[in-house]
């Protein structure tokens, strides 16, 4: 049984990713802004600590016998640069510190698969890859990855960094709130996805196997799925004038192989179709 301290446990990962882990038998503490929306989670049997990422005396006591942190707070859409900057880099390094002085020895921290942008390689996006983030979200995730590769460094972080996709599955929204950018993308382009459960699944290897400190693992599944795949399934059709968007063939999608070979990660759904066929979206 592992000692977890999660954040981000309201979220759409984290509220997937804390009933699993305490489903698992993990003692589970979720740090939250919001007390209420974590009563589900507190039913369940987690440990809610009310507190804010860039406020460590909020939560540095609870930190004192946790074995893991997993770091799934972040601020996405409809939120200015700043405040983004703020939560996802700021915050994640407030953590961090935090996480040193009160001796955590693992540190797993969610960034995205949209760190690497368009161009580079005619290839699926590997780890190592030069980052050309497009936005402030992945932006201030690269700035984050940054900053806490040094602390590992230099400060011996225990440090376990995995770029998630797009994630569904689990009556999650996703999908369905994404479509309206899915309309105006070439029917052809792809995006690799995740399932919540492979999501999970990834973080509790990353988690929980020795000696990967200061690795980095791409997430995802087997099987990129087009934008008229998407569309279709949903009863959508894409714009006239989308046909003729350029696009890079190998945007948003990404190689899964480190992670298969030395975390082992094997999808529970390998593709959107296998997920749908089991009844799991």
């Amino acid at each position: 049984m592992m000692k977890l301290f999660i954040t981000g446990a309201t979220g759409k990962v984290g509220s997937r990713f804390a009933p699993r882990m305490i489903q698992h038998g993990h003692d589970v503490k979720v740090l939250v802004r919001d007390v209420a929306q974590a009563q589900a989670l507190e039913q369940q049997g987690a440990q809610v600590i009310h507190g804010d990422l860039v406020q460590p005396d909020s939560y540095l006591a609870a930190l004192q016998d946790v074995d893991v942190i997993v770091h799934l707070a972040a601020k996405f859409r409809g939120v200015d640069e700043e405040t983004t900057r703020t939560a996802n880099t700021d915050g994640s390094l407030a953590l961090a510190h935090a996480a040193l002085q009160a001796g955590v020895s693992r540190f797993v921290f969610a960034s995205t698969n949209n760190v690497y942008g368009t161009g580079g390689a005619d290839r699926p996006k590997h780890e190592d890859d030069e980052l050309n983030p497009l936005f402030a979200y992945p932006q201030s995730k690269v700035a984050a990855e940054t900053a806490l590769l040094e602390l590992h460094r230099e400060q011996g972080l225990g440090l376990r960094i995995v770029r998630l996709p797009f994630v569904y599955g689990d009556r999650d929204p996703h999908i369905a709130d994404f479509l309206p950018y899915v309309k105006q993308w070439n029917p052809a382009k792809r995006i690799h996805m995740g399932h919540h459960a492979d999501i999970s699944q990834a973080l509790l290897l990353a988690a929980s196997v020795p000696g990967i400190d200061g690795r980095i693992y791409n997430v995802a599944d087997d099987a990129p799925i087009s934008a008229a795949e998407l569309l279709r399934f949903h009863g959508e059709e894409s714009l006239p004038e989308a046909a003729q968007q350029e696009y890079d063939a190998w945007d948003m999608v990404v190689d899964t192989m480190r992670i298969r070979n030395e975390l082992h990660y094997r999808p529970v759904y390998p593709s959107f179709y296998s997920a749908w066929a089991a009844g799991a979206l």
